[in-house]
């Protein structure tokens, strides 16, 4: 399976960042570019085969463009929806890890089972049961 819609975050520690991902949501690398100094030009980390595209934030005419959480007040811009099959299971692992849940699992109205977190550095995720393509 392969999805057209990539999300792309950027982290001021991207290197830590990946390695958090990974152990609290569960996804895996798929490719890491690392630069000097701990940058990270471009990583590709797959979970239930959809993907996100992670780096450093850096000043870059991309960078003008998008930026991290904290750069504009702790505020995300965007969050992505990441089909899971057990929402408790999910969210106690990323509590576990040290992920800032902001909505506990709850059933909603439209189906599944949500759950809404921040990472470390203040991006929003949100993980659920619910498979609109089904």
């Amino acid at each position: 399976m392969s999805s057209s819609i990539i999300p792309t975050l950027k982290y001021d520690d991207a290197e830590t960042a990946i390695e958090w991902l990974c152990q609290a949501f569960g996804f895996e690398k798929h490719l890491v570019v690392p630069g000097e100094a701990g940058v990270i030009h471009h990583a590709q980390l797959t979970l239930n085969g959809g993907m996100i595209m992670v780096g450093s934030a850096r000043n870059t005419p991309f960078d003008q463009l998008q930026k991290t959480p904290r750069a504009v007040g702790g505020i995300g811009t965007q969050s992505p929806y990441i089909i899971i099959d057990d929402v408790d299971a999910h969210c106690s692992r990323a509590a576990n890890a040290g992920a800032e849940i902001v909505m506990r699992p709850e059933d909603q109205d439209h189906g599944g089972r949500l759950y809404s977190c921040r990472d470390p550095e203040g991006h929003l995720w949100n993980f659920g049961s619910y498979d609109p393509w089904r």
